[in-house]
């Protein structure tokens, strides 16, 4: 299957990008929006990207298999690896969740064809309607293709006209659904741009923050910092910076035949895209005092993670990531040679996995790509203290406990700063309808017009 070059990412490597050609692009994307797109209700909408996340699903689907042939080589993710995550993403694209998202942030599934009234809204005669940016920017970070994928539904739902700016070499997976997206439906589809290029490119960037309407920007903070540089004054900017993410797994679940349980659950957490998003933990804080210790715990992870590599292997790393895991293994093995706080666990001949326990409970950034750390604690409040250094950049924490304390636990973990918190096993998975950094997705991209009747 070869794609057709719809959009400016479709082109040779060889073509030279121009400011000229993202102007005409932005023009013809705002006039095609008016004709094609902005006419279009939400309900058809929906049910044209369910059925979308459906066609995704299927083995045979030309643009899945298109993506599994050519990922691994293009991205560095697996077969199997990268069908997990495809997998992970498109199960949500349902109609229901869909309505669900759009009845959480908007108040009413309508909210964005017309006035509507919610109940309160009611009482006081007011409707209000919600309207999205004419053109909508997206600049994605890169490490991995379902951030992308999720701000193009938003986007596609509030029925604007998109840019989707990709980094070097990233743009196969977004290129890919957005030419099913045409492939679905062409006028819509006439309604998206995608672009690649590396970053830093001034001239261009400029250009694409001049024309837009709204820009969203996922990256690290040092590159949002420069992206925001380039924003007109008064230009929206929505940027999505660096975070990380830690589990918590609780005394009370290490028992018995549960333990395998709660430890499948946690390597799912780190093989999942390869330990490489925002959601992946670093480090997996365990409770002293159940019926498995810490240390017990971390070595039954290294099994469970030597058996997934044969299943679900992570595939190649460029040699300058995977020398930066060896120099950091090494590190490690001579630690545990004169102190038993410190063990480890890796895969032979490679760097496919590895698995660190330390008593010391400081919180560590892992290297990622399948390196974990696992830290034994008194409790869930030593837990958070010795992650206090970065509390003001932890996204989400995976738990594992009882259902008696579950609740408890995860009030503490919202009012120490916690933006998500899900169950072990879930972390790379968030809900369609998720508050990314805390925040209400498509709420964030619209403008609300009040009448009061």
């Amino acid at each position: 299957m070869n794609l057709p070059n719809y959009f400016l990412a479709d082109l040779p490597p060889e073509a030279t990008l121009t400011p000229a050609m993202l102007q005409e692009a932005f023009l013809t994307l705002r006039r095609n929006r008016e004709q094609y797109l902005l006419p279009r209700s939400t309900e058809s909408l929906v049910n044209l990207l369910a059925g979308l996340g459906k066609s995704w699903l299927q083995p045979d689907y030309p643009f899945r298999k298109l993506a599994l042939e050519q990922g691994p080589k293009t991205l560095g993710f697996s077969a199997p690896t990268l069908a997990a995550g495809l997998d992970s993403f498109f199960r949500q694209l349902t109609r229901e969740n869909l309505q669900g998202l759009l009845e959480q942030d908007l108040d009413h599934a309508q909210r964005l064809d017309q006035f509507v009234a919610s109940e309160p809204e009611q009482k006081t005669n007011r409707a209000a309607t919600a309207t999205a940016p004419e053109l909508l920017v997206h600049i994605a970070a890169g490490n991995l293709p379902s951030p992308a994928l999720h701000s193009l539904i938003l986007g596609v739902l509030a029925r604007s006209a998109q840019v989707l700016k990709c980094a070097t070499g990233t743009s196969l997976i977004p290129r890919l659904f957005a030419h099913s997206l045409y492939d679905t439906d062409p006028k819509l589809g006439a309604c998206l741009e995608l672009v690649e290029w590396r970053g830093g490119n001034a001239e261009l960037e400029r250009t694409l923050f001049a024309d837009a309407d709204c820009v969203t920007a996922t990256g690290s903070d040092e590159t949002l910092a420069a992206l925001r540089k380039h924003a007109p004054a008064g230009k929206r900017f929505l940027g999505y910076g660096h975070r990380v993410s830690f589990a918590f797994v609780s005394s009370r679940v290490l028992s018995g035949l549960n333990v395998q349980k709660i430890v499948t659950r946690a390597a799912t957490d780190v093989v999942a895209w390869n330990q490489l998003g925002c959601l992946s933990p670093h480090v997996i804080y365990v409770e002293l005092g159940g019926g498995h210790s810490p240390a017990q715990f971390a070595e039954k992870l290294a099994e469970e993670l030597a058996r997934r590599e044969s299943a679900e292997p992570r595939g190649e790393l460029p040699v300058e990531v995977a020398s930066a895991i060896a120099l950091r293994r090494s590190l490690y093995e001579v630690r545990a040679a004169h102190s038993p706080d410190t063990r480890h666990w890796c895969s032979q001949n490679s760097t496919a996995w590895t698995v660190v326990y330390e008593a010391d409970p400081r919180f560590q950034f892992s290297c990622l790509n399948r390196f974990i750390y696992v830290k034994a604690v008194k409790d869930l409040t030593e837990a958070l203290q010795s992650a206090d250094e970065v509390r003001s950049t932890v996204s989400t924490v995976g738990l594992a406990t009882t259902e008696d304390q579950v609740q408890e636990l995860a009030t503490t973990l919202a009012r120490w700063g916690a933006a998500r918190v899900c169950p072990l096993g879930q972390m790379q998975s968030p809900p369609l309808a998720w508050r990314h950094d805390g925040r209400p997705a498509l709420a964030d991209l619209v403008r609300w017009t009040d009448w009061e009747t």
